[in-house]
């Protein structure tokens, strides 16, 4: 032992050495009592290398997750048990900040110092401490707001392939909502790519939101653990701002495949057996962990939304079937709309809210939305008689419906603000009541002499009818 060793194990510190290195994965011998699982074992080397213990194998021996990028670990390196789980700082001075999984800061500011600091690994909330609210929680994105409404204090998904637009609409649910929205947002970014995470900083400063906002990153680049324990600790800041600043908080996650990827990685690591389709056996308890964190209390709402990947556009894959346990709301995105340039390419016949119920919404939006879906769903049912026989084919109210619901497809699509500069189009934040209104209208025939094109890209048909009086004029 050297002399570093010698003086850490004097004051009482548990000491172990390292005995084998496979991939992402350490063996530590201790020769007194093991550190208990999850426990953050450190080198005494500057600077430190963190490993989280993950099993147990032996009665000497302790087996975890190696946490940093590039570890300059070796054979016979001391470590020592901290005895506690990975902390992160629990502080108001976080807000505007950057973090990793560490609670270290990220964004070339100065460190926060000495500041108070709390497990990553927490209870989830009691259900005798939960409190249910049915309010709905308002975008300003027509297509969520009146066919998927989202839940204030619930769990929204965004479902999709890569390359449907799933990262854009989350970064502009992040400026229409920072904006609109009074209590804390914090995101946390899984297993992305670092210039996403650059990007959103930077655009989030320049807005002028980044001091309600909190950011937390374990990127494509870290290891498996890192990745695995990122979003167990922006929910621990997310639980400080719910419970002990009383603010509601919004958490938005990006991209929780990657967590469920991250664990299938862990997994591996530790010589588990797969399961269904190649994921670990503990896929279900793993994500549930995480997600009932997720709640609200009466102390404030916590409201998530999550970017959840598709691989390979297939629904029936167990990573998006156990996420959908877990949602109130999910929004599908389509790559036939995507490839058609229907943005956001959400599918409304896919996609659901609990929300979307009488008792919750008003009589006014549940009619207007139902009929929105059974006119785009009868569009749906006619398109192959369209492709064989042609539109002239059908009846005049067949035709109605399909004019409708064209017209209706092309105004669910909106210009973002996050994509001003890409676009050069003007973003529209469009209130719900706007949208059933322009709904309702373009339902009841109003605008049956107008081109299914002259709603593509617009906020509320109001915009026609100012196209209108300047072509009069």
């Amino acid at each position: 032992m050297d002399r570093d060793s010698t003086k850490t194990a004097e004051r009482g510190a548990r000491i172990g050495h390292i005995v084998s290195i496979e991939g992402g994965i350490a063996d530590v011998r201790f020769d007194g009592p093991l550190p208990r699982i999850a426990s953050r074992l450190v080198t005494l080397d500057t600077p430190a290398t963190t490993i989280e213990v993950a099993a147990l194998p032996r009665d000497d021996i302790a087996r975890g997750l190696i946490l940093d990028p590039k570890p300059n670990l070796r054979l016979g390196m001391a470590l020592r048990d901290t005895g506690q789980p990975i902390q992160v700082p629990v502080t108001e001075a976080a807000l505007g900040r950057m973090f990793n999984l560490f609670g270290e800061v990220v964004d070339g500011g100065a460190p926060l110092g000495d500041v108070p600091r709390r497990p990553i690994l927490r209870s989830r909330v009691p259900f005798a401490q939960r409190q249910v609210e049915s309010e709905i929680f308002e975008t300003g994105i027509k297509a969520i707001d009146l066919l998927s409404p989202l839940e204030r204090g619930g769990k929204a998904g965004l479902f999709g392939g890569a390359g449907v637009g799933k990262t854009v609409l989350i970064t502009e649910m992040i400026h229409n909502m920072v904006a609109e929205y009074e209590g804390i947002s914090l995101f946390c970014g899984i297993g992305e790519r670092s210039r996403e995470a650059e990007e959103l900083y930077r655009d989030m400063r320049d807005a002028g939101v980044l001091e309600n906002t909190v950011m937390v990153f374990g990127q494509m680049n870290e290891s498996p653990g890192v990745r695995f324990r990122v979003g167990h600790a922006a929910l621990t800041m997310a639980e400080y701002f719910r419970d002990d600043c009383r603010r509601d908080v919004l958490v938005l996650i990006d991209n929780i495949f990657r967590f469920v990827q991250a664990g299938s990685e862990v997994s591996g690591l530790l010589g588990r057996i797969p399961s269904r389709v190649g994921y670990q056996p503990t896929l279900g308890s793993e994500l549930a962990d995480l997600e009932e964190r997720i709640c609200s209390t009466e102390r404030g709402a916590m409201t998530s939304i999550q970017a959840v990947y598709v691989p390979a556009d297939d629904f029936t894959d167990p990573a998006a079937t156990h996420t959908f346990a877990h949602l109130s709301a999910s929004i599908v995105l389509s790559r036939r709309k995507a490839s058609e340039g229907l943005y956001p390419a959400i599918d409304p016949l896919r996609s659901f809210s609990k929300m979307l119920t009488p008792g919750t919404v008003d009589a006014r939006h549940y009619r207007v939305a139902r009929a929105v879906r059974n006119t785009l769903a009868e569009y749906e049912d006619l398109k192959d008689i369209i492709a064989m026989l042609g539109l002239e084919e059908l009846s005049e109210k067949d035709r109605a419906t399909v004019r409708h619901a064209r017209q209706l497809e092309r105004f669910l699509t909106q210009p973002f603000f996050s994509v001003e500069a890409m676009t050069e189009q003007a973003g529209r934040f469009v209130s719900l009541s706007e949208t059933i209104a322009s709904c309702e209208r373009i339902l009841s025939g109003e605008f049956a002499d107008r081109d299914e094109g002259d709603f593509y890209m617009i906020g509320s048909v109001d915009e026609l009818a100012g196209t209108e009086a300047t072509d009069a004029a």
